[in-house]
C-alpha cells in the first residue's frame, strides 16, 4: 500500500513536467504540419532562363502534314519554372485549311508553357492574307492591324488588346480603342472610340 502511495505521489509531483513535455511535443508537431516545404536550392523556383537560342525557328504541322503554326525569333529564352519562352523580334504565322493565314510580328513576345497563349509588345503588326473573291466578285482583304500590345490564343486564332488600334484594308482605315479579332469567325469588334474612313468599293460584274 505504501509503495502504491509513493508511486502516486511521484506521478503527481512529475505531472507538470510531463504536461509541459506533451505540450511541447504537440506544438512541434503542429508547427511541422503548417510549415511549407523548404525552398529548393537548385534554382528551379527562380524565373531564370536555363537556355537560349538564336535565330530560333519552330513549325507545328497538322494531321495532314501541312504547316499549322510557324514561330521564329532573333532570340528565344526558355524559363524552366513555368516552361515559358521570351522572344526577341518574334514572328508567328497561323494557318488553317480554308482560312487566310494570319501573321503577327513585334519587337518582343512571350509564349506561355502550354504554347496556346502568347503576348506580343512593341510595334505589333497583324497581317491577314486576302481571301478569294466572294460570290459577288468582291475581294476580302488583305487586312493589317497595328497596335502596341496584343494577347493571342493560337489554337482559336483570336487576338485581343485594350490599347489603341489601327485597321487597314482595301476599303479604308479604321481606328479605335481596344479590339477583339477572331480569324476563324472572320469577325472584328472594336470596343470604343471608333473613327476613320470607309469607302465601299464598286462591285465588278
Amino acid at each position: 500500500m505504501d509503495r502504491t502511495r509513493n508511486l502516486l505521489d511521484r506521478l503527481v509531483a512529475w505531472s507538470p513536467v510531463l504536461m509541459l513535455g506533451a505540450l511541447a511535443a504537440l506544438t512541434y508537431w503542429l508547427d511541422a504540419q503548417v510549415q511549407s516545404a523548404p525552398a529548393r536550392r537548385d534554382g528551379s523556383a527562380r524565373h531564370d532562363p536555363d537556355l537560349f537560342l538564336r535565330d530560333f525557328r519552330a513549325t507545328t504541322f497538322d494531321a495532314k502534314g501541312r504547316p499549322r503554326e510557324a514561330l521564329s525569333a532573333a532570340r528565344a529564352d526558355h524559363f524552366p519554372d513555368d516552361d515559358s519562352a521570351e522572344l526577341t523580334s518574334p514572328r508567328l504565322s497561323l494557318t488553317e485549311e480554308g482560312r487566310p493565314t494570319m501573321t503577327i510580328t513585334a519587337e518582343r513576345g512571350r509564349i506561355a508553357g502550354d504554347r496556346n497563349q502568347g503576348d506580343f509588345a512593341g510595334n505589333v503588326r497583324v497581317e491577314r492574307d486576302a481571301e478569294p473573291p466572294t460570290g459577288d466578285g468582291r475581294p476580302s482583304g488583305p487586312v493589317t492591324l497595328t497596335t502596341e500590345s496584343l494577347h493571342v490564343t493560337t489554337k482559336d486564332q483570336r487576338v485581343q488588346t485594350d490599347r489603341p488600334v489601327t485597321i487597314e484594308e482595301p476599303r479604308g482605315i479604321i481606328r479605335g480603342q481596344g479590339l477583339e479579332f477572331d480569324n476563324k469567325a472572320k469577325s472584328v469588334r472594336i470596343k470604343s472610340h471608333v473613327a476613320g474612313t470607309f469607302q465601299p468599293q464598286a462591285i465588278t460584274k
